[in-house]
């Protein structure tokens, strides 16, 4: 079983993209390449811009094999 990392704000998630980026031995230049994107952008997102586009994001996230779920709030049983 997988735990995964909750994600609050764009910081924390530029910091798991720059851990598996790293962990994978790719170069933001290499990423780059791989995504589509300039490095300036990777850098941004790893560094926690928070106006990064979402399309991008999802890019890059599926470029290093990350999955993005999202559960909704658990609701009181009527």
């Amino acid at each position: 079983m997988r735990l995964g990392t909750p994600i609050h704000d764009a910081a924390t998630l530029g910091r798991l993209i720059r851990q598996t980026r790293k962990q994978q031995n790719l170069t933001l230049e290499t990423l780059a390449g791989l995504c589509g994107l300039s490095i300036r952008f990777l850098s941004e997102l790893e560094n926690g811009r928070e106006t990064c586009s979402l399309v991008r994001v999802l890019l890059v996230l599926d470029a290093l094999g990350i999955e993005l779920t999202a559960e909704p709030p658990e609701t009181a049983a009527t």
